[in-house]
Formats: structure tokens, sequence, C-alpha cells
């Protein structure tokens, strides 16, 4: 495969390029790793060690899948850009410095940290992408400036050739994912009309007939 013009470094830069193991994952995963390259930092996605029957169906499925959604979402304030192939095993995007919610305080998820993720999430939807991964922790990121980002596209879809109503059923599975985060960071903030809709997402969510293609789980009735 050529490489293009554009592309910042090959795959034989990353051999001499300081690098860090960001996650290992599973066999039908790719090796995410954090290398210095090119004058900055990225985040590479590599199925190259994977067992050949990976490397050849999946990985590039997977890879091209995300990389078009990253190259759609390019000059978001909130998703990484910069993203390309390295080659048919690997891509990259320029890191995101920050840390999952998960594993931050408390009081650094605040009301107008909420507010932008909402307005990130709208500007997501506003390119023709919903994310579909939203409703945990791990791809919701709080940048060194308190800012929101989000990553991780490998289960999102296109949503400008599908009908209005399809679409506005994703488009709320993903503002359930910021609405969950209120309820759980700010629910004294939250307000009576996201709490409104939310109840309203979560009472019609269990007809939808994506709930098992995006590994949604039905919990117990509190």
């Amino acid at each position: 495969m050529q490489q293009e013009k554009s592309q910042p470094f090959t795959r034989e830069d990353m051999k001499s390029a300081p690098q860090k193991l960001l996650r290992d994952g599973r066999t039908a995963n790719a090796v995410v790793t954090k290398i210095e390259a090119a004058g900055r930092t990225w985040t590479v996605k590599d199925f190259s060690s994977r067992p050949w029957f990976v490397r050849w169906f999946i990985a590039p499925v997977l890879l091209s899948r995300e990389l078009a959604f990253l190259n759609r979402l390019e000059g978001v304030d909130g998703i990484a850009d910069s993203a390309f192939r390295i080659d048919r095993y690997a891509i990259a995007v320029q890191f995101m410095p920050g840390e999952s919610i998960g594993k931050r305080v408390k009081e650094r998820v605040t009301p107008d940290f909420l507010e932008k993720l909402e307005a990130l999430v709208d500007a997501m939807h506003a390119r023709g992408v919903v994310h579909l991964d939203l409703r945990g922790l791990g791809n919701v990121m709080i940048r060194p400036d308190d800012t929101p980002g989000i990553i991780d596209f490998q289960s999102s879809l296109f949503t400008d050739r599908m009908p209005r109503g399809l679409r506005k059923i994703l488009e709320d599975f993903d503002f359930s994912g910021v609405l969950k985060k209120w309820a759980k960071y700010q629910p004294e903030a939250m307000g009576d009309a996201r709490k409104a809709e939310l109840e309203r997402i979560n009472k019609v969510r269990r007809f939808w007939v994506f709930r098992g293609y995006f590994g949604m789980k039905k919990k117990k009735r509190r």
C-alpha cells in the first residue's frame, strides 16, 4: 500500500519513536499506543500484532470506518484531529490530553463542563455522526482546561441518509449518555427539563432494535 503524501510518519518511523502502551486490548481489538513523532503526540491504533484473520478481515473494516468518522469531524473542538492511515493495519490521530471522567473527582465535572459536553454532542450530530457509546464513562474525556472531549468512534454511524425518525432515536441515545452524567455528577443542577428528557428516553430505549448490537444490558428496576 502506498503512503499518502501528507502522512506525518510511517511504520518505519515508529520503530525509533518514543512510545507508551495505553491499551493492549483483546485479540480482535487494536493495540493502542501513544507515540511522539513528527514533532507531535499521537494515538496509534495498530492491529499488526493480531492473528492473520483479524489483520486481513477485521482490521481494515474497523480502521476505515473510524478514520472516516474522524475525518468527518475534523475541526470540531473536543474531537481529536489530523487522523490518517499509517498502513493496512494501523491509523493515527493526534493525542488528546486528559483523562476519562470516570477517573476524575466529581468537582471537576461541573455544570459548565456538562453544558459544553451537550454542545459537543450537538456539533457531532450536526456533522451527521452518532457515537453510540457515550453512556459509560470511558469515552468522555476531561481535558486539562476542564473542557470535554470524546474519543473512540468504533461503534459510530453516519446518519446523513437515515430516515429522520431513526436519526432522532440514535441521537437521543447519545444525548441520554450526557444526561446520565448530569444525574451522576450534578443532579442538583440538572433541572426538571433534563430529568424529564432522560426519563422519556429511558422509557423508549427498551424498544430500540439496536439494543443488542450496541451491547446495552437490561437494568433492574429500582
